[in-house]
């Protein structure tokens, strides 16, 4: 059964990814409920930011609402930049998140993963999050031109590309994005 589903991000490449890999759901945007605020992400965990974040938008809409919180973990930068991965550097832009690792990594590939975790909060307020992991590694330049964030520093061996060397659609055959929707779908199927 189709369900409907509120994402709570103002990210424009987020909402198409998750409504192309949810396509058999009907996906709402913030600002088809008319949301409008801005949520601090201030957990110190994907999961906690990513509950966070679907906890106020469905008490704000009173809908069923899924958040995402993801980002790259580095190996040789400790994790890095983890859950700090959309405002890394001072600028917070792609490019200069990019190039703050590309300066501590000083010209060394590295293993990395990225990281997502959906949330589910249900307007019955049962909550449960999904976690999925891509593993890669970075790059000491940048190669490609599509995605977004990371994605022309990731390199994933199964392709021998970047993220921002794949189509959308092969990188969402394989991205934690994902991984993790595709558990959330498969709980959403139980409920049925």
């Amino acid at each position: 059964m189709k369900k409907e589903l509120v994402l709570a991000s103002n990210n424009k490449h987020k909402l198409a990814e998750v409504q192309q890999i949810l396509k058999g759901h009907h996906i709402l945007s913030l600002a088809d409920v008319s949301f409008f605020g801005e949520i601090l992400e201030d957990e110190n965990t994907f999961e906690g930011n990513s509950l966070k974040k679907a906890r106020i938008v469905a008490e704000y809409c009173g809908k069923d609402t899924i958040a995402d919180d993801s980002g790259l973990c580095i190996v040789d930068l400790n994790n890095e930049p983890g859950v700090f991965s959309a405002r890394y550097s001072k600028e917070g832009t792609d490019d200069a998140n990019i190039n703050k690792v590309l300066e501590k990594l000083a010209g060394k590939t590295s293993e990395a993963k990225f990281v997502s975790v959906i949330s589910l909060v249900k307007k019955n307020g049962k909550e449960i999050s999904f976690r999925g992991e891509c593993s890669g590694r970075i790059l000491t330049e940048k190669r490609g031109s599509n995605g977004f964030g990371y994605d022309p520093i990731f390199f994933v061996e199964e392709y021998k590309k970047t993220f921002a060397e794949l189509s959308s659609e092969e990188k969402n055959n394989i991205s934690h994005r994902k991984a993790a929707l595709t558990k959330l779908v498969d709980y959403l199927a139980t409920e049925e």
